[in-house]
Protein backbone atom coordinates (compact mmCIF):
# COMPACT_ATOMS: atom_id res chain seq x y z
CA UNK A 1 0.00 0.00 0.00
CA UNK A 2 1.48 3.33 -1.04
CA UNK A 3 1.57 6.16 1.47
CA UNK A 4 -0.06 9.29 0.12
CA UNK A 5 1.47 12.62 1.02
CA UNK A 6 -0.87 15.37 2.05
CA UNK A 7 -0.30 18.39 -0.14
CA UNK A 8 -1.42 21.84 0.92
CA UNK A 9 -3.10 23.74 -1.86
CA UNK A 10 -2.59 27.44 -2.30
CA UNK A 11 -6.19 28.19 -1.14
CA UNK A 12 -5.57 26.26 2.07
CA UNK A 13 -2.31 28.16 2.55
CA UNK A 14 -4.07 31.51 2.12
CA UNK A 15 -6.76 30.60 4.61
CA UNK A 16 -4.13 29.32 7.06
CA UNK A 17 -2.16 32.54 6.72
CA UNK A 18 -5.24 34.67 7.41
CA UNK A 19 -6.19 32.57 10.42
CA UNK A 20 -2.62 32.79 11.69
CA UNK A 21 -2.58 36.56 11.32
CA UNK A 22 -5.89 36.81 13.13
CA UNK A 23 -4.51 34.79 16.04
CA UNK A 24 -1.28 36.80 15.99
CA UNK A 25 -3.22 40.04 16.05
CA UNK A 26 -5.74 38.88 18.66
CA UNK A 27 -4.08 41.02 21.32
CA UNK A 28 -4.44 44.04 19.03
CA UNK A 29 -7.71 45.97 18.97
CA UNK A 30 -7.61 45.82 15.17
CA UNK A 31 -7.69 42.05 14.87
CA UNK A 32 -10.22 40.44 12.53
CA UNK A 33 -13.56 42.12 13.07
CA UNK A 34 -17.18 41.51 12.10
CA UNK A 35 -20.16 43.74 11.41
CA UNK A 36 -23.75 42.52 11.16
CA UNK A 37 -25.42 44.28 8.24
CA UNK A 38 -28.98 43.10 7.63
CA UNK A 39 -28.72 39.33 7.16
CA UNK A 40 -24.98 39.53 6.38
CA UNK A 41 -22.07 38.94 8.71
CA UNK A 42 -19.23 40.94 7.18
CA UNK A 43 -15.75 39.95 8.34
CA UNK A 44 -12.90 42.36 7.67
CA UNK A 45 -9.23 42.73 8.48
CA UNK A 46 -6.46 45.09 7.36
CA UNK A 47 -2.77 44.26 7.83
CA UNK A 48 0.70 44.84 6.44
CA UNK A 49 1.44 42.78 3.31
CA UNK A 50 4.68 41.41 4.80
CA UNK A 51 2.59 39.17 7.09
CA UNK A 52 1.91 37.00 4.04
CA UNK A 53 4.55 34.54 2.91
CA UNK A 54 6.13 35.23 -0.49
CA UNK A 55 4.44 32.12 -1.91
CA UNK A 56 0.95 33.18 -0.87
CA UNK A 57 1.48 36.77 -2.02
CA UNK A 58 2.70 35.56 -5.42
CA UNK A 59 -0.20 33.12 -5.83
CA UNK A 60 -2.76 35.90 -5.29
CA UNK A 61 -0.93 38.75 -7.02
CA UNK A 62 -0.33 40.63 -3.78
CA UNK A 63 2.72 42.88 -3.61
CA UNK A 64 4.70 42.32 -0.41
CA UNK A 65 6.25 45.52 0.91
CA UNK A 66 6.69 47.12 4.28
CA UNK A 67 4.69 50.06 2.88
CA UNK A 68 1.75 48.11 1.43
CA UNK A 69 -1.32 46.96 3.30
CA UNK A 70 -3.98 44.37 2.51
CA UNK A 71 -7.70 44.76 3.17
CA UNK A 72 -9.58 41.44 3.28
CA UNK A 73 -13.38 41.30 3.40
CA UNK A 74 -15.72 38.31 3.36
CA UNK A 75 -19.52 38.37 3.43
CA UNK A 76 -21.52 35.52 4.95
CA UNK A 77 -25.26 34.94 5.03
CA UNK A 78 -26.14 34.92 8.73
CA UNK A 79 -29.46 33.15 8.06
CA UNK A 80 -28.12 30.22 6.01
CA UNK A 81 -25.40 28.56 8.07
CA UNK A 82 -22.87 31.28 7.22
CA UNK A 83 -22.94 30.64 3.44
CA UNK A 84 -20.41 32.82 1.59
CA UNK A 85 -21.96 35.60 -0.47
CA UNK A 86 -20.76 37.08 -3.75
CA UNK A 87 -21.25 40.83 -3.77
CA UNK A 88 -20.22 43.91 -5.68
CA UNK A 89 -17.76 45.73 -3.43
CA UNK A 90 -16.29 49.21 -3.52
CA UNK A 91 -14.48 51.32 -1.01
CA UNK A 92 -12.38 54.33 -0.25
CA UNK A 93 -9.69 54.96 2.33
CA UNK A 94 -8.81 58.38 3.70
CA UNK A 95 -5.77 59.22 5.76
CA UNK A 96 -5.90 61.82 8.54
CA UNK A 97 -4.92 64.58 6.08
CA UNK A 98 -8.01 63.75 4.00
CA UNK A 99 -6.12 62.20 1.08
CA UNK A 100 -8.42 59.64 -0.54
CA UNK A 101 -7.55 56.33 -2.18
CA UNK A 102 -10.13 54.35 -4.16
CA UNK A 103 -9.77 50.68 -3.29
CA UNK A 104 -9.68 48.14 -6.14
CA UNK A 105 -10.96 44.82 -4.81
CA UNK A 106 -10.15 41.47 -6.36
CA UNK A 107 -12.51 38.53 -5.78
CA UNK A 108 -10.90 35.28 -4.64
CA UNK A 109 -13.03 32.12 -4.69
CA UNK A 110 -11.74 29.04 -2.87
CA UNK A 111 -14.27 26.25 -2.91
CA UNK A 112 -17.25 27.61 -1.00
CA UNK A 113 -15.30 30.58 0.40
CA UNK A 114 -15.23 34.04 -1.18
CA UNK A 115 -12.79 36.81 -0.22
CA UNK A 116 -12.38 40.35 -1.50
CA UNK A 117 -8.82 41.67 -1.36
CA UNK A 118 -7.48 45.20 -1.99
CA UNK A 119 -4.08 46.75 -1.41
CA UNK A 120 -3.19 50.19 -0.10
CA UNK A 121 0.09 52.11 0.10
CA UNK A 122 0.95 53.70 3.43
CA UNK A 123 3.67 55.48 5.41
CA UNK A 124 4.84 54.29 8.81
CA UNK A 125 2.22 54.81 11.53
CA UNK A 126 -0.35 56.08 9.02
CA UNK A 127 -4.03 55.86 9.96
CA UNK A 128 -6.69 55.21 7.34
CA UNK A 129 -10.45 55.44 7.68
CA UNK A 130 -12.16 52.95 5.38
CA UNK A 131 -15.67 53.25 3.93
CA UNK A 132 -16.84 50.03 2.29
CA UNK A 133 -20.05 49.52 0.27
CA UNK A 134 -21.47 46.08 -0.54
CA UNK A 135 -24.18 45.49 -3.15
CA UNK A 136 -26.13 42.39 -4.12
CA UNK A 137 -29.09 42.91 -6.44
CA UNK A 138 -31.08 45.83 -5.05
CA UNK A 139 -29.61 45.40 -1.56
CA UNK A 140 -26.85 47.78 -0.48
CA UNK A 141 -25.03 48.02 2.85
CA UNK A 142 -22.10 50.17 4.01
CA UNK A 143 -19.75 50.20 6.97
CA UNK A 144 -16.69 52.04 8.22
CA UNK A 145 -13.56 51.09 10.13
CA UNK A 146 -10.10 52.49 10.72
CA UNK A 147 -6.64 50.95 10.81
CA UNK A 148 -3.15 52.15 11.67
CA UNK A 149 -0.43 50.65 9.47
CA UNK A 150 3.18 50.34 10.61
CA UNK A 151 6.22 49.69 8.43
CA UNK A 152 7.98 46.61 9.81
Amino acid sequence: MKMMKRIKTIPALFLSALLGMTLLASTNAHAEQMKKLGNWNVHYIAFGATFLTPEIAKAYGIVRSRYKGVVNISVLNADKASAAQKVMISGVARNLLGNQVNLKFKEIVEGKSVYYIAQIDYSNAETFRFEITLKQGDKSESFKFSQIFYAD
